[in-house]
């Protein structure tokens, strides 16, 4: 038995669409608090929700465990967790109250949290984590356990006497020694079914880890609640140890979940001499920035076994990057994107539609973009308004009842957007449609399909647009096009399909 349970709240089968990639990653911020309080002397059992059943299994890990404290510790490496979809604060609404119903102390670390402790104060947790928490967690499980006063750490939000949730004099924690941690508690898991999910889907086992915390980037719509704008980057060789040691364990392929791999230069060339003295390359996939692509951070992620990078680069229309402050120019995606596919490096792009100021020729640059370019895969999201953004901000007025993605194939627009939810979705249905056949066998019928696809955009577009909507977002957007008259069809020339 052992005196913490941790667990997280994100389950693959409340998530239709990540159910039918079959791409389940354990953890690994769950797992770096488990070892954090491990090293702090405290027994630690984990229940990880991600494969099994939240409500049953989580009952049956409660009675065999008999723990004091109960913790819900959000991954904050998944960015699955980071879009706080309500699916999710469920099960940990439900974890909350299966551990109350047993008098165990409940408490909650994440994103979704963080930006709403009264709510979560409120579905029966008694204390909220904010911020970097490892340390911070380690402290207030310490005292709980001791029967000792509550500490004021950083980034506590408890009830107040009144009800009210009562904060720290400092909302966020920080943890600048996370680098130091010891490895995620791995064998506190179940990896056999994940090994088993990903071979029979995929034919290969992908494991997943981390080689820095945070983004320095201020690009106005990314939220950031646990770290903000701090970036902690982990010891070259200390994360090619771990590389190898997944290799050891079977790994045939690695995400980094790292908000931005290749960050410091100099040390993606230490990484890759580390990663070869040990022998422990490994195909590998990250995300970057295309302006972190050069020639030099090119060369030596493929001596290091990358495989794969995605890119965030969200609009073919140099208006909507400004507007989002993103920093990045396109000429520099078009350079990232051959450097990377002429060094046999998959370059994908990240692309985002609905942001003010996108209206239908924004939307055709970016289409154009990507024909122009041919990444070798994409993922498209819509714009979507979280607390603590400039982005959020700006539509706030507009959001209704709904405010957050259900599941993360959810993807609707909660504010005014040029065009409506279902405009969108047929774009992104096309889009990615006509990016999958260029790896296909280009024939008829993969065409016909494409076709199709773009004719439903055309039908669709006048009676999905909002003409005022480029007009409420003037002060965003101002070098934007306010027309959204019909310009050449969203339908691609067969030479486009070539």
């Amino acid at each position: 038995m052992a005196d913490i349970l941790i667990t997280h709240s994100y389950h693959l089968g409340y998530d239709p669409k990540q159910l039918r990639k079959m791409q389940p990653y354990a953890p690994i911020g769950t797992l770096y608090a488990a070892s954090a309080l491990r090293q702090a002397g405290i027994s630690v059992a984990v229940f990880d929700t991600m494969l099994d059943e939240p409500s049953a299994a989580f009952v049956a890990m409660l009675e065999a465990q008999q723990p004091r404290i109960v913790v819900v510790y959000e991954d904050d490496f998944n960015f699955l967790s980071k879009m706080c979809l309500t699916r999710m604060r469920e099960v940990a609404w439900e974890i909350a109250r299966l551990a109350h119903a047993r008098d165990v102390v409940a408490i909650v670390h994440g994103s979704d949290s963080t930006d709403n402790p009264a709510l979560f104060l409120e579905k029966g947790f008694d204390y909220v984590l904010c911020g970097e928490a490892e340390e911070t967690l380690t402290q207030l499980c310490s005292a709980v356990l001791a029967g000792a006063p509550t500490p004021l750490v950083d980034g506590l939000v408890q009830s107040g006497t009144s009800g009210r949730p009562v904060h720290s004099p400092r909302q966020l924690a920080k943890n600048p020694q996370w680098s130091q941690l010891p490895l995620p508690s791995r064998d506190l898991i179940d990896l056999e079914p994940y090994r088993k999910a990903w071979i029979d889907a995929h034919g290969y086992f992908s494991m997943n880890m981390v080689s820095s915390r945070g983004c320095p980037y201020r690009c106005n719509w990314c939220a950031k609640p646990i770290s903000g704008n701090k970036f902690h980057l982990r010891p070259a060789s200390a994360v090619a140890e771990e590389m190898a040691v997944l290799k050891k364990a079977g790994a045939e392929h690695i995400w980094f979940g790292d908000d931005v791999f290749a960050l410091n230069q100099h040390w993606v060339e230490e990484f890759a001499t580390e990663v070869s003295r040990r022998d422990a390359c490994v195909p590998f996939k990250v995300q970057s920035r295309a302006d972190l692509m050069t020639e030099s951070a090119v060369k030596h992620l493929k001596a290091a076994g990358c495989a794969e990078v995605w890119m965030g680069v969200e609009s073919g229309a140099q208006s909507v990057l400004n507007a989002m402050d993103k920093g990045l120019s396109l000429p520099a995606v078009v350079v990232a994107c051959r450097r990377l596919q002429d060094a046999g490096i998959r370059a994908c792009f990240f692309l985002q539609f609905g942001y003010p100021g996108e209206g239908r020729d924004e939307l055709q640059d970016t289409i154009e973009f990507v024909r122009a370019n041919r990444p070798d895969d994409i993922g498209i999201s819509f714009s979507y308004p979280l607390p603590g953004t400039a982005f959020y901000e700006k539509v706030r007025t507009q959001l209704g009842s709904k405010r957050n993605w259900s599941d993360s194939g959810d993807l609707c627009i909660m504010f005014n957007a040029a065009y409506t939810t279902t405009f969108y979705r047929a774009v992104r249905e096309a889009l990615h449609a006509e990016v999958d056949s260029w790896s296909e066998m280009a024939s008829s019928v993969t065409m016909a399909r494409v076709d199709d696809l773009w004719a439903t955009v055309n039908a669709l577009e006048p009676e999905c647009r909002d003409p005022d909507a480029l007009q409420d977002f003037d002060e965003v957007l101002t070098a934007a096009s306010s027309s959204l008259v019909q310009i050449e069809s969203f339908v691609p020339a067969r030479a486009a399909l070539a």
